[in-house]
């Protein structure tokens, strides 16, 4: 089995078990949520690893370009769940609007997004 057939395992195991759960008790899935979220500081630095490991191996069998059309797939599913909720999307995104600190907080996915869209047209256009 390759590293992209682990990973997508992985995905497709995590996902069936999420829905299993929330079909079952949704409160359930809250509270792992919550728990994954009660100390954002942990949360982030797991994220940001988790990612850059992920990234090296699809690296090995793919480009980022590759990487990014993909991406370009999932926006919409994650646009048709959101929509579901609009209302409290939307209430969500003007209360996120209103902080003034938004950007200052959000400055490390902000770059990492900024240098993989760079890296990105920087590998097509040249």
């Amino acid at each position: 089995m390759t590293p992209i057939e682990i990973m997508a395992l992985i995905v497709a195991a995590l996902l069936i078990i999420k829905l299993v759960v929330i079909f079952i008790n949704p409160k359930h899935w809250a509270k792992v949520a919550e728990t994954s979220f009660a100390k954002p500081t942990v949360t982030i630095v797991v994220s940001l690893i988790w990612s850059a490991v992920v990234l090296y191996f699809l690296l090995q069998e793919l480009t980022i370009v590759h990487i990014f059309a993909v991406t370009l797939f999932i926006m919409p599913l994650f646009a048709m769940g959101f929509a579901l909720y609009a209302k409290e999307t939307t209430a969500l995104m003007n209360k996120l609007l209103k902080q003034k600190n938004m950007l200052r907080r959000a400055w490390l996915v902000i770059v990492i997004w900024l240098v993989l869209a760079l890296w990105v047209l920087y590998t097509i256009l040249f």
